[in-house]
């Protein structure tokens, strides 16, 4: 099945598009492997690890984030603090090497969730300087978009797409 997308809502959706340097399985692989995702889902130096990972529609998808400067043991940031939560979501759509969707208004096996936030897509596309990648959190409301946008969203998501980026470029 080939993947779908709704058209960009400017007033309620916020996007990042870059080519990254590297084939589309490999920056599929970068996203769909958790010990790959794990280094480079979370701006540094914060640390990431996934506690639930099915990525399939309706599977789970935890992850849990460090405060910390990234040096600690299985349990501990660099600072000796642990990990706190970070995203409780559900798959929506898992299309190999096209697409990947989220929500946070949803946990594993399509509950609702306690506090919704946002819907987010990824896409894949060949380019030919390697892939088209593009981010995009679709939010319910403009004041919601506007909050996100105001807390960070294209400091925070750039840093994670650079990071992404990173990893797979010099692998």
């Amino acid at each position: 099945m080939g993947a779908v997308q709704t058209p960009i809502d400017p007033e309620l959706d916020l996007t990042i598009a870059r080519v990254i340097k590297a084939p589309r399985s490999a920056v599929w692989e970068a996203w769909v492997d958790p010990r790959s995702f794990e280094q480079w889902w979370i701006p540094t130096p914060a640390r990431c690890r996934v506690v639930e990972w099915e990525p399939r529609p309706g599977g789970s998808f935890v992850t849990e984030m460090s405060a910390g400067g990234g040096g600690g043991g299985d349990d501990v940031d660099a600072d000796g603090g642990g990990f706190v939560p970070h995203l409780a979501a559900c798959f929506l759509a898992v299309d190999e090497g096209e697409q990947i969707v989220f929500t946070t208004c949803l946990v594993g096996g399509f509950r609702p969730a306690a506090q919704p936030f946002i819907t987010a897509e990824f896409t894949f596309v060949d380019h030919p300087e390697g892939t088209l990648y593009t981010a995009r959190a679709m939010h319910p409301t403009a004041e919601v978009r506007a909050m996100h946008e105001e807390f960070g969203f294209y400091d925070g998501w750039g840093a994670v797409t650079q990071q992404l980026s990173d990893f797979v470029e010099t692998r």
